[in-house]
């Protein structure tokens, strides 16, 4: 079984979407292996694949490669990934499952100046993102973790958003006219994008525009 480092929390219809959307992802991810599997959403709201047959070491892999993977024993030193559950004067506070929290000291985040909210909105960094980190007994973020956030702030504005899949934030984008404003939707996790603004696009503007569609908390990331 791979415990997928992406956070199902939504409820009701929203819930089956996401979780029908993540069953094409993984669906895609193992349709060239010998494997059978399952989904399944724990008590923590992150998602489980059971995975049997010829292929389900390979598929574990994929699996973990692909989403993340969350284990009640990290070993120290190798990276990690969790979702980002607060934040607060003293760091960043991530999600890894298994009721457990790491907390990533402040002078840790490694990402420039500013309190940790402050580096949170800059980044654009919504509320359980998945963030990879370095576990030990002082945690950090990874370091491809931090030169993909500072890649954020060098090139094309971004909008990120979260409660919402990738598809629902595009259908949204689209119903409000500012399909050719934009370059892509990339998926960070499940239920959190980030939308590529296109050249000459405004990302408040596209949030200002966009904000009244989506029950979801939208941040803007300005080069």
């Amino acid at each position: 079984m791979v415990v997928l480092a992406t956070k199902c929390y939504v409820s009701g219809d929203a819930r089956e979407r996401a979780l029908d959307s993540l069953r094409s992802l993984v669906g895609n991810e193992l349709e060239d292996l010998d494997v059978d599997w399952e989904l399944g959403l724990r008590d923590d709201e992150f998602p489980s694949v059971t995975v049997t047959g010829a292929d389900a070491t390979v598929a574990r892999n994929v699996l973990a490669a692909e989403f993340g993977e969350l284990a009640p024993d990290r070993t120290a030193g190798d990276v990690w990934t969790g979702t980002l559950k607060s934040w607060d004067d003293e760091g960043f506070v991530l999600d890894v499952g298994f009721g457990e929290s790491v907390r990533i000291p402040a002078a840790e985040i490694g990402l420039g100046q500013g309190s940790p909210a402050q580096i949170r909105n800059r980044f654009g960094l919504v509320q359980h993102v998945p963030l990879r980190y370095v576990a030990g007994d002082e945690p950090r973020l990874a370091d491809d973790q931090r030169d993909e956030l500072y890649e954020w702030t060098r090139g094309l504005g971004r909008l990120n958003v979260n409660s919402a899949t990738r598809a629902e934030v595009r259908a949204t984008i689209n119903r409000a006219g500012h399909a050719d404003d934009i370059v892509t939707v990339e998926r960070l996790g499940l239920l959190e994008q980030s939308v590529l603004c296109r050249e000459g696009t405004d990302p408040p503007g596209l949030l200002a525009s966009i904000g009244q569609y989506l029950p979801a908390e939208l941040l803007c990331v300005v080069p």
